[in-house]
């Protein structure tokens, strides 16, 4: 994902909402607790846009929580199984938890960023060889039968991707097509 302002990956992540808890009184803006009017309390929690809350965070209005795709409940089965866990139900619109977990450490100091960054990094080295064969798999029995879904938990591992992971998918996917079709119309592959 880039930090384009045009990149519609970078937009959908900066949607994703966080907890904020208001440190001050804020005059006229109850609006952001759900619709209500007059001002925002001390104390009061509202879910915030992520592009929003950056401006309320950093001029120290209000803290916020780890969002629920972040959370020690999510990281522990992280480290148990990285391949068994749902990133795109993690992360709504989309499913882009690595784009929005890349966000989150702007807004979180540097030992906890750099945790995060490990959990992120880690979940992508295990999950990624499985995205590859898979993609690469996929691609041959489309080529050689037609569509087919292969085992359940294959399929249930494809549905769970992220977003970046499901890009890469279809980069694997296209390039295992192109190569057996480089293959075929070779020297090697006509004898």
């Amino acid at each position: 994902m880039e930090d384009d302002y045009y990149n519609i990956e970078s937009i959908l992540a900066e949607n994703q909402k966080i907890q904020c808890t208001f440190k001050i009184d804020i005059p006229e803006m109850g609006h952001l607790d759900g619709g209500k009017a007059g001002d925002l309390k001390a104390l009061t929690k509202a879910q915030i846009p992520l592009w929003m809350a950056y401006i309320i965070i950093f001029s120290d209005y209000a803290d916020f929580t780890i969002p629920p795709p972040f959370s020690a409940r999510v990281r522990n089965a992280l480290n148990a199984e990285p391949r068994s866990v749902r990133l795109s139900s993690q992360a709504g619109q989309g499913g882009l938890w690595y784009g929005f977990g890349r966000l989150i450490m702007n807004l979180l100091n540097d030992s906890s960023a750099k945790e995060l960054s490990g959990v992120l990094t880690k979940t992508f080295r295990a999950r990624l060889p499985e995205v590859i064969d898979q993609a690469q798999h996929f691609a041959s029995l489309q080529a050689a039968a037609g569509p087919s879904s292969g085992d359940a938990g294959a399929a249930s591992f494809r549905e769970g991707m992220d977003g970046t992971e499901r890009e890469l998918f279809q980069l694997a996917q296209d390039s295992a097509k192109k190569t057996k079709a480089w293959y075929e119309t070779s020297e090697r592959g006509r004898r």
